[in-house]
Order: structure tokens, then sequence, then C-alpha cells
């Protein structure tokens, strides 16, 4: 099949790239403009592009799809289908009815839970036990099409962001091949999200990575892991942001009030929670490195039981 390919994140290259080794052609890439990136905030390739052009491949950056021309050098593609994967752009109805068999979406969650922005993170703090990836057909609404196919895969109990999002983008990349086969064969039979199971996945925010120390300890966990690698859970130490990357939750209650260091070892350093300890194993002070707990009590020797972390912390010496 003729396939045009939209999509914009690491997520969707890989997605990309699978399309590559598969016996379809893919006749032209749509992705995101340009965006500044890095401290020089120079205008830099997303990674979709930077593959397609790698490979030869006719890459397309609209700002947007709702503009008459722009439909118009779509359509001229004649292309079978139109893969969607994190493309980042609304696509009108005019861009959905252009394919022949329409537009496809992979999506990194079971549909109909978690339609939206933020897929992967929302199951992490919400403590799913599982997530997946569902290929869809694509109508008008937010992820809310037919679903094509449907793949599991189990959340760990160490599971970050980043390791579920590389999983799933492999599984995506796999399911996305098998179901362009099933759909090529007329073997694939849509089936009807069931709208009272749908809930939202919205965009995150920074101030969400903030740690509000009244929380549960499996809370907390769950957060560290959902906002790593990005926008990282923060902690306030004095009039300084302590990012946390790692941490653990810890058996046993603490009387001490939540925040309050009550161990710092080479092990890590534990912290009374709401209910339970969080054991910080990775930390980051602004201009510095993400350190082990142990490098990190070595470079601030203040850091010990009686220490209070959050909104009213006391800082380290």
């Amino acid at each position: 099949m003729r396939i045009i390919f939209a999509g914009t994140p690491e997520f969707a290259a890989t997605c990309l790239q699978a399309l590559l080794e598969s016996p379809h052609e893919v006749c032209a890439v749509y992705t995101q403009p340009d965006r500044p990136a890095g401290r020089g905030r120079k205008l830099t390739a997303s990674p979709v592009k930077a593959l397609a052009l790698e490979q030869g491949l006719a890459v397309r950056q609209p700002p947007t799809l709702r503009d008459p021309d722009a439909q118009r050098e779509l359509a001229a593609w004649r292309a079978d289908i139109m893969v969607v994967v994190a493309y980042g752009l609304i696509l009108p109805q005019a861009v959905l009815d252009t394919p022949r068999l329409g537009c496809i979406n992979v999506h990194a969650s079971l549909l109909p839970r978690w339609r939206g922005a933020a897929p992967i993170q929302r199951a992490i703090l919400a403590g799913d036990a599982e997530s997946g990836v569902t290929i869809m057909q694509m109508e008008a609404g937010l992820d809310t099409g037919p679903m094509l196919l449907r793949v599991s895969c189990p959340i760990g109990a160490g599971d970050t962001a980043q390791t579920l999002h590389d999983r799933l983008a492999n599984l995506g990349a796999r399911a996305l091949v098998e179901a362009l086969a099933g759909l090529e064969a007329g073997a694939l039979a849509a089936e009807t999200q069931d709208e009272a199971l749908a809930n939202y996945a919205a965009k995150l925010e920074k101030s969400e990575a903030e740690i509000d120390w009244s929380r549960s300890a499996a809370e907390l966990d769950r957060q560290v892991r959902a906002f790593n690698p990005w926008p990282v859970a923060f902690t306030r130490l004095g009039d300084q942001n302590l990012r946390i990357w790692e941490a653990e939750p810890r058996p046993g209650p603490s009387r001490a009030a939540p925040g309050t260091v009550v161990a710092a070892d080479r092990n890590g350093i534990d912290v009374a929670t709401g209910a339970g300890i969080l054991r910080l194993k990775r930390l980051q002070l602004p201009g510095g490195r993400s350190l082990p707990a142990r490098d990190f009590l070595n470079a601030q020797r203040g850091f010990a039981p009686g220490l209070r972390l959050g909104a009213e912390a006391t800082p380290a010496g």
C-alpha cells in the first residue's frame, strides 16, 4: 500500500522505521515544524523528520492541515492510507476522508482508557497494572474511533515513563505492521469503543511534578516514575528545587512529620510521607548532575535525619 506517515517524536519514529522495513511504500512523511531545542534554542528537526531525511523520503511540515492548499497537496500523493502516530496536529474531516482506506492511529494505551496526550504517564500515575497499544480508525473525536487491534503489556513496579514508552513504541511498531496486513487482507473487524470506560489523559504540566509529602509513599513513587524523564518530580530544599529521578516506597510507618528525612546512608535517603517511607535513590540539584544517593550525600554533608523537605524546607548545610 501507498502510505502517508504523520508523526513527530521518537515513539512515532519507531513506527516509521517499522514501515520502512515492511513491504509497503511510504510516499510522504508529515511532521511538526522544526522547534527550538537545547540551551542554544536552535531550530531542531523532529526524530521523524531526521529519520525521513536519512531515508530520502519526501517531508512536509505544514503548520496546519486546515489550509485548502495543504489538503490538496496531501490528496495529490494518492495514498491508500494515512498512518498517524503522535503527530500533534488535528486532522480535519477533509483529511480523514482523503486516503482510500482513511486514517489509522497508533495510540499508547488500551483504549478507551487514557484517551489524550499523556497516556503513558497517566497510566503509571494511576497505578494501572497494564498498558498497551491500540490501532484505531481515526474519526473527528479525540481518540474515539473504532479499534482495529489492541495489544497489552504489564506495567512493572520499576517502570518509568521512559522504560514504558520504549516498550510500547516497539510493541506499537509491530502492531501497526500487523494491522496493515489485516486491513489489506480485509481480515480486521473494527470494534466500537465503550464510552462508559473512557477517561482522559491530560497533557502534563510542570506544576504536577512537585511532591506533596502528605501523600502516601506508594503515590509518590508512582509520581517519580511517571515524570521521569519529564518534567521530573521535585521538592523544595531551602530556596532550591531538588529533582528526584529515582525512588522506592519502603515498608513501615513513621512518626516524623511528612517531608522529614528519617535516615540517610549509601542505600538512599528515607523521607517520611503521609503513609510510609519514600527512599530517594537518585537526586539532582540545580546546575548539577543527577547523582546516586551515596554520591549526593558526599556532596551535601548537611543532608541528615531531621532535615525537612517541601514548601517549608530547611536547607542542607
